[in-house]
């Protein structure tokens, strides 16, 4: 469960703009501490990041330049050439074990920057240039978990419509769809839910709504006209894992609208071998980061066998509910 911070840090340069003066309001017991710059505060050496999930702070600042990276390896492109995501906030709320952001930040603060316009021009420069763009929105954070105090999905949605050449994909745990619910839906826009079965959920994915609530929000997501893609990504090797994630297929093919489903994206456990190495270091109660993992080229992931074994039965099982054609794999 999300508690309010108690310390938000805030950068001089944004102290005065009208969206920390919004946020400022939702967390009105916060202790507000003034900063020269965000990485003065969340690059400092020496941070225990378990420690700092524990009660995470806030930090509102300004994105001064590169608003737009290409996509990673890890995660699919859906055969779109121009891949490519932003940052509009690090860190997230929840705290799933398998998370690559504990390898990658050496905090666990969430930074938000407030300056959206700038990203905006950013990306419709892109697109003046380029013509296209799938834009993952979020990437180092879960966004629409956000949403009640940081309303960026809603003001992305209402971007895209000025934007044809733009589709964005808003990556989700969270079921704060209603957030969004009058938001027209468009074409353009996939909302992809994350999806484990609930014995994953509850004790791997510390913080993150049950099974059944993000169900729910998906077949009200499907119900309004949106595209939805189902997220089945990592799936994780824990004991008896076939019988969960078999059973989880299985209700996916019951209580989801199947006519509403884009499609369904699967893949097994694959990280940057630096990320895993640090994430070992801060998360030594993790059994599934302890794992015999095969290593090539800086990257660390399930062998072979153990990866088509996943993909196999997944795609198995789901192929009794919904078509081949719905069904990504993703070995990458």
């Amino acid at each position: 469960m999300f508690k309010a911070f108690s310390h938000i840090y805030i950068e001089d340069s944004i102290k005065d703009h009208f969206r920390t003066k919004e946020i400022l309001t939702r967390f009105p017991n916060a202790i507000p501490i003034p900063i020269r710059h965000y990485k003065d505060s969340f690059n400092r050496n020496s941070q225990n990041f378990r420690i700092q999930k524990e009660t995470p702070k806030l930090i509102l600042a300004e994105k001064k330049d590169q608003f737009l990276y290409p996509g990673s390896d890890f995660a699919p492109n859906f055969s779109h050439p121009n891949f490519y995501y932003n940052t509009l906030a690090l860190n997230c709320i929840y705290d799933c074990e398998y998370c690559y952001l504990q390898g990658m930040f050496p905090s666990a603060n969430l930074v938000l920057f407030v300056n959206w316009e700038d990203f905006f021009s950013a990306t419709t420069e892109f697109l003046e240039k380029n013509k296209s763009l799938y834009l993952a929105l979020s990437y180092d954070t879960d966004l629409l978990a956000l949403e009640s105090f940081f309303p960026a999905t809603k003001a992305w949605l209402e971007f895209a419509n000025t934007e044809p050449g733009l589709s964005l994909e808003i990556r989700t745990k969270s079921t704060n769809y209603s957030q969004i619910a009058k938001s027209t839906p468009n074409p353009n826009v996939i909302l992809a839910w994350t999806l484990s079965p609930q014995e994953v959920i509850e004790t791997i994915e510390h913080g993150t709504p049950s099974l059944q609530a993000r169900l729910k929000a998906i077949n009200q997501a499907i119900t309004d006209g949106w595209k939805v893609r189902i997220c089945l990504d990592p799936i994780l090797r824990v004991p008896n894992w076939q019988t969960h994630y078999q059973s989880l297929a299985e209700k996916l093919g019951k209580e989801l609208k199947m006519e509403g489903i884009l499609d369904i994206s699967i893949g097994g456990f694959r990280m940057n071998i630096d990320f895993l190495k640090r994430m070992v270091d801060v998360r030594k109660d993790s059994s599934i980061l302890f794992h015999a993992f095969e290593k090539k080229d800086k990257i660390v992931s399930y062998s072979k066998q153990e990866t088509e074994e996943i993909l196999n039965l997944m795609s198995t099982t789901l192929q009794k509910h919904f078509s081949s054609s719905q069904i990504k794999v993703s070995y990458s």
